[in-house]
């Protein structure tokens, strides 16, 4: 096994060790979610947090971490005697973001469980994780139904496994610690209200800062277990300590004037519900009992809101998270703290992640992954700011090259705000996908209805069960049948077969060109591009933006999980120049074309936000609008689902979104019509995607 990376050896990332510390001294706070850039130690800083734990008490032999002094009564290994205990290290779990639903809960043994009435259960990493850290990296791309189960098991305190009348219930209490990479998506809203707390981290950009970094990054992989024995005598001070705040955390006074600042608090800043008042007066007692005090302070409820409110405040996806400190300060200035009764004078703090005996300046995570920010006052040899350099000056407009007027596709106007976003119809593909599990579009998932058996492809997860005893029952007088019990055999196992839904590819065509601009209908139609983003993150669907003005299309955003950064595109997308319909459309088949061959199984919606007119070639040559069907019916030809966003407005129309949406072999729908409350009337479904575009194909060519 290698040797892990010290924890205080992480230096800087201040308020990342703080949470992880917390949670270690009052595991009832909830955990932590850690949001930041690539390489920015987060992975390091959790992974080495376990080494600071205090040993677990647990019963011998038993598979699910029972405690001796008060085992689980319907522990599945219990019942247990009162035997002495036994004691190991706190374990940290990690959960792979590709693991099955067996893997997480634990898999019964169904042809036992049939045959012979034997609840045979291999526990997973949920019983493992009892008592310990459960670690999810890249928690905002764990499957749905790993997420439900996380959520049940994190609310109720203990898992459940039923499989078709046979059911395992298990303890499953753990510190649950989540990092991700906001680039790649965000965190469905249940699952980011369970963790207690949450951390933005990211790399300094101070060059002493990130010299330190490689420097220890090096010294640990020459050396590891040398590396960490430096940083014994630091780690054995904290983990000492850690365990002096556990002893301390009873005797912790919560007053009147510390719970009126939390409730002001929560109340002002208007977030849903009341766990956010529970979690900031659970992480403020912890607080007080890391600093060595039994009395919250106000400073305890402001560093508490600091942590436990930012993503709590958060109304939808493209909400920043953070918190207005002035706004904190006022109100907490509001409720004086009271006087401290008897309490003794705290000793100074020992910071978490202290100086190492390099002896070099501070970094910002001198873990394998790097990055961080300085440790604030570690009594220790400080980093020396790097001397002052003047700024470069300033390139002169003359020396920048500009683009000619032909090349910017006409003058371009400033970028307008969208619209305020509103709830949108439903759009789906066609047909019965396979594609990864989300809420737009019919597939055979691992969840859902019941709609079929076939033979198991591999192991059996569900079982149906009139399908196996149908396939056993002809043979039951050939294996000897004595009794009332079915005799079952491994081929009789039948898999049920399930519809659920996928999550799709959304990839949007918008028209940036002057005609929309001049119209003054991009405000509008950004709200509706933003409107539809929000329903694909909802629906977890991965998104792509192709915007085309002037004389050419351009791939504004490649597919990814990250909604926020197309709505940030989108933002500033500027508008202006002529209508290169065709070539946003064959943009639009090439960029399908490379996603179809990474990801082939997740089928793509194409949305055309365009008023249809057709007025440059751009560098395809010919006629715009003769370019403009055959690209549409290119993309209806291999089978891509497709609606058009018709932005034509005025008294007079010319229909030319409807005909692009013929060709395309989709709906069309106004801008009115897109409002889930409109009294328009909108295909909900794209289902007519391939069957029209194939009768038009027929009625053209004859």
């Amino acid at each position: 096994m290698s040797t892990p990376y010290p924890f205080t050896a992480v230096v800087g990332q201040t308020d990342l060790r703080l949470a992880l510390l917390l949670n270690a001294v009052s595991p009832a706070v909830g955990g932590v979610l850690v949001r930041g850039e690539k390489g920015t130690a987060k992975s390091t800083a959790v992974r080495a947090l376990s080494a600071l734990l205090p040993q677990v008490d647990v019963v011998p032999g038993c598979r699910f971490s029972c405690a001796p002094a008060a085992p689980d009564p319907g522990c599945p290994d219990g019942p247990h005697g009162s035997g002495p205990g036994g004691a190991r290290a706190a374990r940290m779990v990690e959960l792979p973001v590709g693991a099955s639903e067996d893997r997480l809960v634990g898999a019964l043994d169904i042809e036992r469980a049939l045959a012979e009435g034997v609840k045979a259960f291999e526990p997973g990493l949920l019983a493992d994780a009892h008592r310990g850290i459960l670690y999810v990296d890249e928690v905002n791309l764990l499957h749905d139904h790993l997420i439900d189960l996380l959520l049940d098991a994190a609310a109720m305190g203990a898992s459940y496994v039923e499989r078709e009348g046979v059911s395992v219930r298990h303890a499953a209490r753990f510190l649950l610690v989540g990092t991700m990479n906001p680039e790649e998506g965000e965190l469905r809203p249940q699952l980011l209200d369970r963790f207690g707390l949450t951390v933005e981290v990211a790399a300094s950009r101070e060059p002493a800062q990130r010299v330190e970094v490689v420097r220890r990054r090096l010294a640990y992989e020459d050396d590891p277990a040398g590396f960490a024995a430096r940083w014994s005598g630091d780690e054995s001070e904290v983990r000492a300590r850690v365990v002096a705040a556990r002893a301390l955390l009873p005797q912790v006074r919560l007053g009147d004037t510390a719970l009126l600042q939390i409730a002001a608090t929560c109340a002002g800043f208007e977030v849903d519900g009341m766990r956010a008042d529970i979690v900031m007066a659970r992480t403020a007692t912890a607080l007080a009992a890391w600093a060595g005090r039994t009395t919250v302070l106000k400073e305890d409820v402001r560093q508490a809101a600091l942590l436990a409110l930012p993503h709590r405040r958060r109304r939808n996806p493209f909400d920043a998270p953070g918190l207005d400190e002035d706004k904190l300060d006022e109100i907490l200035d509001r409720f004086p703290d009271e006087d401290p009764q008897d309490e003794p004078d705290p000793e100074p703090e020992p910071d978490p992640g202290p100086e190492g005996p390099e002896g070099g300046p501070d970094d910002d995570g001198g873990g394998p992954d790097g990055g961080g920010v300085p440790p604030q006052g570690d009594g220790r040899q400080d980093a020396q700011p790097p001397a002052e350099t003047p700024d470069p000056p300033a390139p002169s407009p003359e020396a920048a090259p500009q683009p000619s007027a032909q090349e910017a596709g006409g003058p371009e106007q400033a970028a307008v705000r969208a619209d305020e976003p509103f709830r949108t119809r439903m759009l789906s593909v066609p047909g019965l996908g396979e594609g990864a599990a989300g809420r737009r579009s019919r597939a055979r998932t691992a969840h859902g209805r019941t709609t079929g058996a076939q033979r198991p492809r591999g192991q059996l997860t569900k079982l149906h069960l009139a399908a196996t005893v149908h396939a056993a029952a002809p043979h039951q007088k050939a294996r000897g049948r004595a009794g009332r019990g079915l005799v079952v055999r491994k081929d009789d196992l039948r898999q049920a077969t399930r519809e659920g839904r996928e999550g799709n590819l959304v990839l949007f065509v918008v028209d940036a060109s002057g005609s929309m601009a001049a119209r003054q209908r991009m405000s509008a139609v950004k709200g509706a591009v933003l409107s539809l983003l929000l329903d694909a993150y909802q629906r977890r669907d991965k998104v792509g933006l192709v915007t085309f003005r002037g004389a050419a299309a351009e791939l504004a955003l490649p597919p990814t999980s990250s909604v926020d950064a197309a709505a940030a595109r989108l933002e500033k997308l500027p508008t202006g120049g002529r209508t290169p319909l065709a070539s946003g459309l064959l943009k639009a088949h090439e960029v399908l074309r490379i996603e179809r061959l990474r990801d082939p199984s997740r089928r793509p919606l194409l949305v055309v936000v365009t008023d249809g007119r057709a007025t440059s070639a751009g560098a395809l040559g010919g006629d715009p609008r003769e370019l403009t069907t055959r690209s549409a019916r290119l993309l209806a030809a291999e089978g891509v689902a497709s609606v058009v966003v018709d932005c034509e407005s005025g008294p007079v129309r010319l229909g030319l979104a409807g005909a692009l949406a013929a060709d395309l072999g989709g709906p069309a729908v106004t801008l009115d019509g897109l409002r889930a409350d409109s009294l328009a009337g909108l295909v909900k479904d794209v289902r007519t995607a391939v069957t029209t575009s194939a009768s038009h194909t027929t009625r053209r060519a004859a």
